[in-house]
């Protein structure tokens, strides 16, 4: 297919996901004591936390690339897809622009979770939505891509992405505290993981991944 520069653009959702790979693998250099294995990726971008400028330098690309594929692939489906995988994706996208303009307003105050007004809306309002957000999203994809025969793999990808949101929410809930990061970033990668299954599939017109 002759690509068109939406379709390139699309190739900012791997972008994001390499970005947020970097930064969660680097900026733990610039906090000393830091433990993956038991802290959350948040606390890294706590507005106290040592590491927090060298998260926003490594993580820029990953938040603005993101939404900006994300907001692209919409654009692309109107029209294009069945009513049901376009308000999926919708969803998605809306969850997003949560994600990055809630993180942004209200940063972990500390790391950790202190008991602050802000705290609480990171953690109970923007984190409620996006998780909120994310599993109505999944769902409708999934149900979409396996009634649209065209997009079956895409409603694979879907559930693979809310089978590890789901792992990373039982398995905090779960494991002992001194091991609690770990499922934490399988949630946190699911999600940044599928937007770059999408921008893949801009890329190639909608027709990516063999479908």
């Amino acid at each position: 297919m002759k690509r068109k520069l939406i379709h390139r653009l699309g190739l900012l959702g791997p972008i994001s996901l390499i970005s947020y790979i970097v930064a969660v693998l680097f900026s733990p250099n610039a906090y000393p004591g830091y433990d993956g294995m038991s802290q959350a990726v948040s606390d890294l971008s706590a507005q106290d936390a040592p590491s927090r400028m060298l998260w926003q330098q490594l993580a820029s690309v990953y938040n603005t690339a993101g939404v900006v594929a994300i907001t692209l692939v919409c654009v692309y489906v109107e029209n294009r897809l069945t009513k049901t995988l376009r308000i999926g994706i919708y969803l998605f996208g809306i969850m997003n622009w949560i994600s990055a303009v809630g993180y942004a307003m209200f940063p972990l105050s500390t790391s950790g979770h202190a008991e602050t007004l802000q705290d609480a809306i990171h953690i109970y309002v923007v984190t409620a939505l996006i998780v909120l957000f994310s599993i109505l999203s999944l769902v409708t994809i999934i149900i979409g891509g396996f009634q649209d025969r065209a997009y079956q793999k895409l409603a694979i990808w879907a559930f693979a992405a809310l089978v590890f949101m789901f792992l990373g929410a039982i398995g905090t809930g779960v494991v002992p505290e001194a091991y609690s990061g770990i499922p934490e970033r399988f949630s946190v990668f699911a999600a940044t993981a599928f937007n770059a299954v999408l921008g893949i599939y801009l890329f190639n017109g909608f027709g990516g991944l063999n479908n």
